[in-house]
């Protein structure tokens, strides 16, 4: 049994309700580019990070909550005024982040499995 709860959204308003239903646990959310029939995402970083993160999940703390969500079509993506860009200040995907801090990786970074843990681990 996991010690930690693993949930998956797809788009902003799923998010945001997702965060709102556990309020008050320590959330990290992964951020991924939407995935096809193949389950391939149309984000070649996103496809090289989820294995190194999902490599992770086993340091994250007890209780806590990864909330992993898709963010959308690419086109979607590029606008600059959707709503993960404009209201959670999201620059690339992926990003992964402990929701309510100021702690994010993103892109290139969520390849390094020991910045990965560290998020994990650090208090």
């Amino acid at each position: 049994m996991a010690k930690y709860e693993e949930i998956q959204v797809h788009g902003y308003e799923e998010f945001c309700k997702a965060v709102s239903e556990r309020r008050g646990k320590d959330i990290f959310a992964y951020f991924s580019g939407d995935k096809d029939d193949q389950g391939k995402s149309w984000c070649p970083d996103c496809v090289k990070a989820e294995p190194v993160v999902r490599g992770q999940l086993a340091h994250l703390p007890a209780g806590s909550v990864f909330l992993y969500c898709l963010v959308g079509a690419r086109p979607y993506w590029k606008d600059p005024n959707n709503e993960f860009k404009k209201t959670l200040k999201l620059t690339g995907v992926p990003t992964l982040l402990r929701y309510g801090t100021p702690q994010k990786l993103v892109e290139e970074e969520c390849f390094k499995a020991d910045l990965v843990r560290m998020m994990f681990t650090e208090d």
